[in-house]
């Protein structure tokens, strides 16, 4: 089970692993925590007024078309997004979103979701959200809760029977020697590089790096994430930075989607290659 803020976060991150486990038999299911509805349109071409008015449904549509694509399940849990506040100072959050329902009424419609599914593995966002919008950030605290609670017969027993999830990860997946490699690559070969402003400004943590403690090799499936990506017109701009790097490029220099085991139930050494690592007969 992979938790996600908005939709679209699940084409983003992990993707191609994820269509590599389905291709496998694997059974995967992406929670979805909100609708991404005060998500801006990143796409120039979708930026209508009519899209606007309708984004809600619009963005409803795109997962659809994307959870098609990557062969999986796929639940919201209902809560509403939070946006992302600019300003200096920033503007209070939006009364009732997503980031200021409390943790354990936020996380409970995920403990449901975990007991009725009843996954071996689980993954969602580290402490920093992967980047710091207030969404990234609760999925984080409700994911880690209800990995907890979810094995807890005494946490709400209305919502189950108790299920013990076996692994719990964080994605990993814009780390920078990744992206450092594919900007070298790039210049190497005379191409401009989408990562070249962001890597001078982006500060070197060696230690924050060495978290990653699980690559899985899926370049074959690249191909899926990407048709998976361009399912969320409004998101994901074919000419932006998203599809500026050559995919047998990216499949040569860096072929695995990372991840950062967090908690085990099973014993598997580190590094790993595999999401269910120490698990017998995932399918």
């Amino acid at each position: 089970m992979h938790v996600h803020a908005h939709p679209d976060d699940e084409s983003s991150k992990g993707a191609a692993s994820t269509a590599m486990y389905v291709a496998q038999g694997v059974d995967v299911h992406v929670a979805t925590c909100t609708g991404g509805e005060r998500g801006s349109i990143l796409n120039p071409k979708m930026d209508r007024p009519d899209v606007l008015a309708n984004i809600t449904e619009i963005r409803r549509q795109e997962m659809e078309r994307a959870r098609d694509i990557l062969g999986i399940r796929q639940d919201w849990l209902g809560w509403v997004d939070s946006g992302w506040p600019e300003g200096d100072p920033k503007p209070p959050l939006p009364e009732g979103c997503f980031a200021l329902v409390p943790l354990e009424e936020a996380a409970a419609p995920l403990v449901r979701l975990i007991r009725q599914f009843r996954p071996h593995v689980m993954t969602t966002y580290d402490e920093r959200g992967g980047y710091p919008h207030p969404d990234h950030i609760k999925c984080h605290e409700i994911s880690v809760l209800a990995f907890e609670a979810a094995a807890d017969p005494d946490w709400h027993p209305e919502l189950g029977p108790a299920w013990q999830v076996l692994k719990l990860y964080y994605h990993h997946s814009f780390n920078r020697p990744r992206m450092q490699a594919i900007h070298d690559a790039m210049l190497e070969h005379g191409l401009e590089s989408p990562w070249a402003e962001r890597l001078k400004e982006w500060k070197e943590e060696p230690e924050w790096d060495a978290r990653i403690t699980t690559r899985v090799p899926c370049a074959d499936y690249f191909g899926v994430r990407d048709q998976a990506l361009l399912a969320h017109a409004t998101q994901i701009d074919p000419d932006g930075f998203w599809f500026a790097i050559p995919r047998e490029l990216q499949e040569r220099v860096w072929p695995t989607e990372d991840f950062e085991l967090v908690e085990s139930k099973v014993t598997s050494p580190l590094p790993e290659d595999d999401l269910f690592a120490g698990i017998h007969d995932p399918a």
